[in-house]
């Protein structure tokens, strides 16, 4: 495994991370989603990434779980605020409330007296952003959070939060966890040139496209029994990506990963890391299985003809794919 700073912070991330998004607490097994975190853990996976939200905190009970018997400096534990946790009408967003009130919640749930990146889950329009920085700026502070992100933002909002730190004499944002992948590259426009700017590094989510991209989905074939697409609880946004026309070009990015002697997946996962501006690549994985398989696209070097002839089938993707 390979490790990456997490933007200008000296805190440096695997490669590959482990996510629990629709995963643990949820649709799998605790037995399996432990067996998975453990063997993630064995494999050089440092960075382990939850959220709150995550089946109302059950996903972060899941990882208390799996990563207790091991030492507490030897893994990066990323959660998030910003959801709904309640019915109240200061049981959602970014105010200081929220997130001090969360951040303790989510402590405890993880059973650590420290969470290394704390994440606003998305941008919160209704209470200001000095506000919700301030919030961060005291966790830190206090020793309870170490460094501070967001996921979703876009290039204005990033820029306008960077701005503010520096005017405040405020901690500096050191993440953004957008989605990104061979199919969803808007952030590649205007989101990774202000980051590499300020200082920001991408922990992407989805490079496998929900799954698409491991080949298990074939054009004109019936979806494989027990997979993600056929799960009704897992499935909400895969199913804008089960058309023939774009598993057909998978197929063909199938064949590229092929001629490399590598798996779709592992391409899949080396395109999204040949980014410098990206620090981690997010898996999910139900199977220990799938982590064995992703894990060795870390260190990954795409030869430029492949990466060309790859650029050449997502031209045709991209015209009828929807953005996230």
């Amino acid at each position: 495994m390979k490790y990456r700073r997490l933007g200008n912070s000296g805190l440096k991330v695997s490669e590959i991370g482990l996510g629990s998004w629709l995963t643990y607490g949820s649709a799998v097994e605790k037995e399996k989603s432990i067996s998975c975190i453990h063997r993630a853990y064995d494999l050089g996976i440092n960075f382990f990434d939850t959220a709150n939200a995550y089946n109302k905190g059950a996903a972060e009970t899941v990882l208390k779980e799996a990563l207790q018997d091991y030492t507490r400096s030897s893994y990066v534990l990323a959660t998030k605020v910003f959801f709904p946790m309640g019915d109240g009408p200061n049981d959602r967003g970014l105010s200081r409330k929220h997130i001090i009130e969360q951040c303790e919640a989510s402590l405890k749930r993880l059973g650590v007296d420290y969470i290394d990146l704390y994440q606003f889950h998305r941008y919160d329009h209704e209470t200001p952003v000095e506000e919700s920085l301030r919030a961060l700026n005291d966790l830190i502070a206090q020793g309870k959070i170490l460094y501070g992100g967001v996921s979703e933002w876009s290039a204005a909002q990033l820029t306008d939060a960077v701005h503010i730190a520096k005017e405040k004499n405020l901690r500096p944002l050191i993440s953004n966890q957008p989605i990104y992948n061979m199919m969803v590259r808007y952030i590649e426009k205007e989101v990774i040139p202000v980051s590499e700017k300020e200082g920001i590094g991408q922990v992407v989510f989805s490079p496998l496209a929900q799954g698409i991209l491991t080949g298990k989905y074939k054009p004109n074939e019936q979806i494989p029994a027990k997979s993600r697409a056929a799960n009704d609880d897992t499935n909400k946004w895969i199913t804008s990506y089960l058309n023939d026309e774009v598993l057909t070009r998978v197929q063909r990015l199938s064949e590229i990963a092929s001629g490399l002697e590598v798996e779709l997946s592992q391409l899949a996962l080396a395109w999204v890391l040949r980014q410098p501006n990206v620090s981690s690549a997010i898996i999910g994985a139900s199977r220990p299985e799938q982590v064995e398989e992703n894990v060795k696209a870390s260190g990954l070097e795409i030869p430029a003809s492949a990466l060309d002839e790859v650029e050449a089938v997502l031209k045709e993707i991209n015209d009828f794919v929807p953005i996230w």
